[in-house]
């Protein structure tokens, strides 16, 4: 004991004192070290028994902060083989919820602390991890798509939940997963795991919610047996914020981490420093009084790894290469820095930032596993993809070429060349590319929704039906090829055939505001304007800024009453 407490082993702290004030801090004073230290020079002998604190309770069911308001479990356990490797397994957990709920507290359950590290836990509002679940015929599936889920909380031995104001709390949309991301060490036999985890409500709407800024790199590509490797980014704050919580994430080479601020007088601010990671003892660390953070601001984030021998939680011997990835074997560098906005409606300049950023990540990323492994087909199609969605369509439809000179017989590089040369106006040389796609992987629903969609940019609406027909025959749960097939058939006057294709759609991407809008529509010439009403109203909160929207609802609204006044009364 005295020897871990003096080298700060334990209590498993990671922050430096003196670099951001915490709470709920696992630090011990030079002074309380020394009485320890003292104590076990003298024998470790027993106090006076009569004056020990009393035994602490814990709650009924375990939970520290009491009953929870939803508790969910993942339906299935996973079996952990004793392969003598770490393992992340990813978990889906719905809320079954039609309204949304405000969350005050998350609190996780460690069923078998014997071999669980750690637990992350995200929100998954499009419920992309509902595909990756089916597709992988184990307990839950393997690579976490971080990029569409918002992380909400992280677990790791010893961090104690925590009850945030009413004003704070943060926000579970109607329809959303919880995604629950565990990094399991194997033992020498199997084992199971069961994720629980539970969630304490508040009826009452944030009014300070905060939200997540990340700085990160997707460019790590550390050669074997760098001692010092450096990892760095910025950010300049659009808008005045208060901080109020950070969280470095890193695998197993990082070693030390800064995080700074930048004020705009020139004062520089430390956010936190761990001068020695351990993967084992990461945390989301929340400071004692808010951090204000003036518009102008430069946040910066630096860390080292260590990729040596010398490092003792390098887990390849000899040291080997190591890029960026989700497995534990790859590495990884972020640090999330949650912010409050001083005003409500800076919150979408900042959601606006990040979406940029993380594209921007996302490329570097994909460059650099282009330039390690050139002539792997498959990294120059992710590259394309990425490039795609920055609307670089030249540059994508580059890196697909040589994909498929690489790979002639790629099918996802071949339909989506197509999708680049449909945006380009090529709508021809995009319907062969997809169609010869289709003929290469006949089953990948994917490929057939994109063959689909270049029918119906050409005007082949019956073709189009075919194929995004087999789509949905191929994957039910295709919510895409639903509402594109919705489109079709919907001015062809088959309105009750739309209706259940938006309505399906909806079930699988509840957040689809296009959606919500072209089913308030079709519903509204039905006739049925109570549920035209309801659904126009979502796509209203879930499309802010759409003008056509909002004037859908109003003529809408003024039909109901229209409706209602010409109503006959019932006698009496």
């Amino acid at each position: 004991m005295a020897a871990a407490v003096a080298r700060r082993a334990m209590p498993p702290w990671l922050p430096e004192a003196g670099h951001g004030e915490f709470l709920n801090e696992r630090r011990l004073s030079d002074a309380q070290i020394a009485i320890i230290q003292a104590w076990a020079d003298q024998g470790a002998a027993e106090g006076d028994a009569s004056k020990a604190p009393p035994q602490p309770t814990w709650p009924s069911g375990g939970w520290q902060l009491g009953t929870p308001d939803v508790v969910l479990t993942s339906d299935v356990a996973y079996t952990l083989q004793p392969s003598g490797r770490d393992v992340f397994r990813n978990f889906v957990l719905p809320v079954s919820s039609t309204a949304t709920r405000y969350v005050r507290a998350v609190e996780f359950q460690a069923d078998n602390p014997r071999v669980l590290h750690h637990a992350n836990i995200g929100l998954d509002a499009a419920r992309v991890a509902r595909r990756l679940d089916k597709l992988d015929r184990e307990a839950g599936f393997a690579a976490m798509p971080e990029d569409d889920v918002q992380s909400v909380f992280g677990w790791s031995p010893g961090k104690v939940p925590v009850m945030e104001p009413k004003e704070a709390a943060w926000v579970l949309e109607e329809g959303s997963d919880l995604v629950v991301q565990l990094h399991l060490v194997a033992s020498r036999t199997a084992e199971t795991v069961r994720p629980t985890v539970g969630l304490y409500l508040t009826d009452q709407p944030p009014t300070r919610a905060p939200i997540a800024v990340k700085l990160e790199s997707k460019a790590i590509d550390i050669p074997a047996g760098e001692p010092r490797y450096v990892v760095e980014d910025a950010y300049e704050l659009p808008v005045d914020v208060d901080a109020v919580s950070i969280y470095p994430h890193a695998h197993y080479l990082a070693k030390e981490m800064h995080g700074t601020a930048v004020l705009p007088d020139g004062r520089q601010v430390s956010l936190i420093r761990i001068r020695s990671w351990d993967v084992r003892w990461q945390d989301q660390y929340r400071y004692r009084r808010p951090i204000s953070l003036p518009r102008g601001t430069t946040v910066r984030m630096r860390f080292t790894y260590d990729n040596s021998a010398a490092n003792p939680h390098n887990r390849n011997r000899p040291p080997q290469r190591v890029r960026w990835g989700a497995n534990s074997t790859d590495e990884m560098g972020a640090l999330w820095l949650e912010v409050v906005p001083r005003r409500p409606e800076d919150a979408a300049v900042l959601s606006k930032d990040h979406v940029v950023r993380a594209l921007k990540a996302d490329i570097a990323g994909a460059e650099l596993r282009v330039r390690a492994e050139p002539r792997d087909a498959a990294v120059h199609n992710l590259l394309a993809t990425k490039l795609m969605q920055a609307g670089r369509l030249d540059e994508a439809k580059a890196r697909l070429e040589e994909a498929l000179r690489l790979a002639p017989k790629d099918a996802e590089a071949r339909s989506n060349l197509g999708t680049v040369l449909q945006a380009q106006g090529e709508v021809a040389g995009a319907i062969a590319l997809q169609a010869d796609a289709v003929r290469l992987e006949p089953d990948d629903d994917r490929l057939r929704f994109n063959l689909g969609n270049g029918y119906y940019t050409a005007g082949r609406l019956e073709d189009a039906s075919r194929e995004l027909r087999r789509a949905i025959s191929i994957n039910a749960d295709n919510g895409d090829a639903h509402f594109n097939l919705a489109m079709i058939v919907g001015p062809q006057g088959r309105v009750d055939e739309a209706i259940a294709h938006l309505e399906r759609a909806i079930a699988i991407q509840p957040r689809n505001g296009d959606a919500h809008r072209n089913l308030a529509v079709a519903l509204g010439l039905k006739g049925r304007l109570d549920e035209a009403i309801h659904q126009a109203r979502i796509a209203r909160r879930l499309l802010p800024d759409s003008r056509e929207v909002a004037d859908h609802l109003a003529r809408l609204e003024q039909a109901k009453a229209a409706r209602d006044i010409l109503r006959p009364r019932g006698g009496g």
